[in-house]
C-alpha cells in the first residue's frame, strides 16, 4: 500500500490535461476535497457538498488518496465516490494505519490496522450559495475493522458499526476582508476509536456518543483556500486517552479535474503516544 499511493498522487496529477465529464455549471471547489473516511469535505472532516461537479441529472465520481506522515504512525487512505444530481453521494475508502514505533516497543502480533467504510450523504436542503439558507447535508458511514485482534485486547467491543453525522455548509461572499469564506458546522453520532481503526466501543464507554465538528476556510481566489479543521473525539478506551484532532490546511483547485490538500494535523495521543503531529498530502481527480 505505501508504494501504491505515491503511484495513485502521480497517476492524478495526469488529470489535469483531460476533460472533465461532470456538468460545468457548479464553481471550482463548489465539490471540496475528501476526507480521510472518503467523504467530500476538508481533510479531517466532511462538509455539507456533495463530491463532484454533477448538476440536476447527471452522475460524477472521484478518487482520491491521502497520506498523513506522523513521528509513531502513518495513516494511508484510497477510495473513491459517485454522486448524481448534486443531491446524492455514495463514498468507499479504505484505510490502512501504520503502528510503527508502537508495534516495535511492544511487540505486536500484527504492524499495521485496517478498515473499510462504506458512506452515502444526502443534501437535505439549501445551497452552498445561492440559497437563503445554508447546504444542509447529513450522511450514514458503515464501518468494518478488519483487523480486530489488538483492538479487542484493548478493550474494543465489536469490529464494525455504522455512525450518523449532520453537517451544514456556507459560503459567504467578501466577507473576510474581501475574500469568500466556507464556514461548515456539524455534529456526529458515533463510538469509534479513533475513527473505528481500534474498533468501536470500549470498556470505558460502549454508547455512541454525540461529537461536534467544524471547519473555517478563506478562498483567496476561485483555486486556492486556507483553512482550519476541528473535529472532537470519543474516550472510549481506558488503555490510552484518545485526543481532540485539528489541522491547518492549505487547498488548491487548479482545476474541476484535480484538487490537493496539504495540512498540518494535530492530532495529540493515539494509542499512548503522545504528540502525533505531522503533515497531510491528499489528492482528488474528478471525472
Amino acid at each position: 500500500m505505501k508504494h501504491r499511493i505515491p503511484l495513485l498522487l502521480s497517476s492524478l496529477a495526469l488529470l489535469c490535461a483531460d476533460p472533465v465529464l461532470a456538468g460545468d455549471g457548479r464553481l471550482i471547489a463548489t465539490g471540496g476535497a475528501t476526507s480521510v473516511e472518503g467523504a467530500a469535505g476538508g481533510g479531517l472532516i466532511p462538509w455539507a457538498v456533495i463530491s463532484g461537479y454533477s448538476e440536476q441529472g447527471q452522475w460524477s465520481s472521484t478518487v482520491f488518496g491521502t497520506h498523513v506522515d506522523l513521528p509513531d504512525y502513518n495513516l494511508d487512505v484510497t477510495g473513491m465516490s459517485a454522486s448524481y444530481g448534486n443531491r446524492v453521494e455514495f463514498s468507499y475508502a479504505r484505510q490502512r494505519f501504520d503502528l510503527g514505533t508502537l508495534a516495535k516497543k511492544l511487540s505486536l502480533p500484527e504492524n499495521s490496522l485496517s478498515q473499510d467504510i462504506f458512506g452515502v450523504k444526502v443534501r437535505l436542503f439549501g445551497d452552498l450559495i445561492y440559497d437563503q439558507l445554508p447546504q444542509v447535508s447529513a450522511g450514514l458511514e458503515y464501518k468494518h475493522q478488519r483487523d480486530f485482534l489488538i483492538p479487542s485486547l484493548v478493550g474494543a467491543r465489536r469490529d464494525h458499526d455504522v455512525e450518523g453525522y449532520i453537517t451544514a455548509s456556507r459560503l459567504f461572499m467578501g466577507a473576510a476582508f474581501g475574500y469568500n469564506l466556507v464556514v461548515n458546522g456539524g455534529v456526529r453520532y458515533s463510538r469509534a476509536n479513533e475513527m473505528g481503526v481500534l474498533g468501536f466501543g470500549g470498556d470505558r464507554r460502549d454508547t455512541r456518543s454525540v461529537l461536534k465538528e467544524g471547519s473555517v476556510a478563506v478562498l483567496f481566489n476561485p483555486r486556492w483556500a486556507l483553512g482550519v479543521e476541528y473535529r472532537e473525539k470519543p474516550d472510549n478506551l481506558s488503555f490510552a486517552g484518545e485526543s481532540d484532532w485539528a489541522d491547518m490546511f492549505l487547498g488548491y483547485f487548479p482545476n474541476k479535474h484535480v484538487a490537493f490538500v496539504l495540512a498540518y494535523a494535530r492530532l495529540g495521543e493515539i494509542a499512548t503516544l503522545d504528540n502525533q503531529n505531522g503533515t497531510y498530502l491528499s489528492v482528488q481527480g474528478s471525472f
